[in-house]
């Protein structure tokens, strides 16, 4: 393992002009700190940075990023050997064009709308996973609905057959209400957190609960599968710690294999880089964590939480003095700040890994706003501005420059590239004030 250093990271002044390319890069006083030793930026590099060749100018100095003109003017001429982009050169391309033209209404409802996903293949909004759509309320039943593809002939197949799953077991009927599932990479199984400090998985093959761990001190807001495996399974609760679960060697004591803290309040979201090691998590003391797994400790070392229970998310501020307060035993790599976490369980992810190489990190925010933040250097790369109430969700699409956000507002946008102009192109103050770039 790479040793890695924590990057604690604060956002910039909303007036400062500066082309998109350029975030992360001035050289001012307020310069945000740029970490690009540790393995979490090898990496993101290695997936969306081009060919070495074309890397170097004309006096053989490292240039970034690379023009369009001269990237196409290498596929040419065969830089590669292979005649064509490299999925890092294609990541290269497309994470520069970051979707903050807009907003296009796509629907309004007269309710606040709570989630907004595209499926794995982006062939549909909100039904993912191709054929199902799973949800849950207040209640240990899972719902899991036949969408088959976005061709339908009728609503009817959407709305006839509702499945119900229990994952009640043997407490009883609704005895604890579930606040987060979440299917595996091969749609054969969903992992759930609930009420009753615990996960569930369950089988949908064998059409059975599977699995039970008491995980938690407090609720489970949010769970997810670490990896195409399904073995590793993360969690977040407001107990404050976020947990790793190793299904292969679970003792009869249900221990975790590791505990990750560092929030000072509980946690919301958690979306996994995919890769088993990296996720990041959504916390109610306004910032967004990363964590590196191999950095975990042992359910032994467990410091005492630093939660405020006078302090409820649900209906007070958060203090002003806690703001920039920090965990003394703060595991994380990265802490990203300058978004708010109120009222609900607020959602983030990694941007996606085919068109962008994961290069960012956006979010939700209690302020009616779509936050997107550069995942090496902390920079605030765009601050999406529409919405009139809380954004709980958004959602970028696996293969295009689009982003969907929904708010309390009723409101379900989306957001492109704009498609009049480069991204080189410095951005004028009234696109400033129009978008909040940074």
């Amino acid at each position: 393992m790479y040793a890695m250093s924590r990057l604690e990271i604060e956002p910039e002044s909303c007036e400062e002009e500066e082309s998109l390319h350029e975030v992360g890069n001035s050289q001012g006083p307020n310069e945000l700190p740029i970490c690009l030793d540790h393995e979490i930026a090898h990496l993101t590099n290695l997936k969306s940075r081009p060919h070495e060749h074309l890397i170097r100018d004309f006096h053989g100095r490292r240039a970034l990023p690379v023009s369009p003109v001269k990237m196409l003017a290498g596929r040419e001429s065969n830089y590669s050997g292979r005649g064509r982009f490299s999925s890092a050169d294609c990541c290269h391309m497309l994470s520069r064009y970051v979707p903050v033209s807009g907003p296009v209404p796509v629907d309004q409802m007269t309710s606040p709308a709570y989630v907004s996903q595209f499926s794995a293949d982006g062939s549909l909004f909100v039904a993912g996973f191709q054929r199902y759509l799973v949800y849950a309320s207040m209640s240990p039943i899972v719902h899991i609905v036949v969408v088959r593809s976005a061709a339908m002939d009728s609503l009817a197949k959407v709305t006839d057959i509702h499945e119900g799953l229990d994952f009640s077991a043997d407490s009883g009927p609704y005895s604890f209400g579930i606040f987060s599932v979440k299917f595996s990479t091969d749609g054969r199984e969903l992992v759930a957190g609930s009420s009753d400090d615990s996960i569930y998985v369950y089988d949908l093959v064998a059409n059975k609960l599977s699995l039970r761990i008491p995980a938690h001190e407090s609720d489970v807001n949010t769970v997810c599968f670490a990896d195409g495996s399904g073995h590793m399974i993360y969690s977040g609760s407001d107990d404050t710690y976020c947990k790793v679960w190793d299904r292969r060697c679970l003792s009869a004591r249900n221990k975790p294999a590791g505990v990750l803290m560092g929030h000072l309040e509980g946690i919301t979201f958690i979306d996994s880089r995919g890769d088993g090691r990296y996720f990041i998590s959504n916390g109610k003391d306004q910032t967004i964590k990363l964590w590196d797994i191999g950095k975990m400790g042992s359910d032994i070392t467990c410091r005492p939480g630093f939660r405020n229970h006078e302090w409820d998310y649900r209906w007070m501020d958060y203090p002003l003095q806690n703001r920039h307060l920090k965990h003394p035993f703060d595991r994380s790599v990265a802490t990203y700040r300058g978004h708010s976490v109120l009222l609900t369980l607020i959602r983030c992810y990694f941007s996606p890994a085919h068109s962008t190489g994961q290069k960012y990190i956006y979010t939700g925010s209690h302020d009616s706003h779509v936050y997107i933040y550069d995942v090496v250097t902390g920079a605030r790369v765009a601050a999406l501005e529409h919405h009139r109430s809380t954004v709980r969700d958004c959602s970028w699409h696996p293969d295009y420059p689009t982003i969907v956000s929904s708010s309390w507002d009723g409101d379900i946008v989306k957001w492109e590239f704009p498609a009049n102009g480069e991204i080189e192109i410095p951005v004028t103050k009234k696109r400033i004030r129009r978008w909040h770039f940074y």
